[in-house]
């Protein structure tokens, strides 16, 4: 993360912005609400409100910075958008979230949409899981 990228989307360079996406870039295939967000910044010493932090997110949202999903009613997660597609998987357990890519299920999407005379613009997939039983 740059403070040039902040300045690309045109977003002005600020502390309460830099902290956020620095900690997003660093959580590798992380996906955390804004109350997350908020409890590790605290943690770390950075006093940045909650409210500032869900302005923050709206606006990297906006910029294509981060990408918001949707996985649980009335729940956003955030992730830092590093541009490619994959697709998700939730344990209804734990709430883990999986990322995964599948070749095959990307083809077939196309497919079904082609059969239905559409081009497939974009998709949004999550599959909720749960752990197998132990035998």
């Amino acid at each position: 993360m740059s403070k040039q990228e902040l300045r690309d989307a045109g977003l002005k360079v600020t502390s309460p912005r830099v902290s956020i996406l620095h900690l997003l870039e660093q959580r590798k295939n992380a996906h955390m609400t804004a109350e997350e967000i908020y409890k590790t910044l605290l943690a770390a010493g950075d006093e940045i409100g909650l409210a500032t932090i869900y302005r923050v997110l709206s606006q990297f949202e906006e910029a294509g910075l981060v990408t918001r999903h949707n996985f649980e009613e009335g729940k956003s997660v955030f992730e830092r958008n590093r541009g490619g597609h994959h697709d998700h998987m939730v344990c209804l357990d734990t709430g883990k979230v999986i990322e995964f890519v599948n070749e095959d299920i990307e083809r077939l999407q196309h497919a079904v949409a082609e059969a239905q005379g559409y081009d497939l613009d974009g998709h949004s997939m999550v599959l909720f899981v749960r752990p197998k039983p132990k035998s």
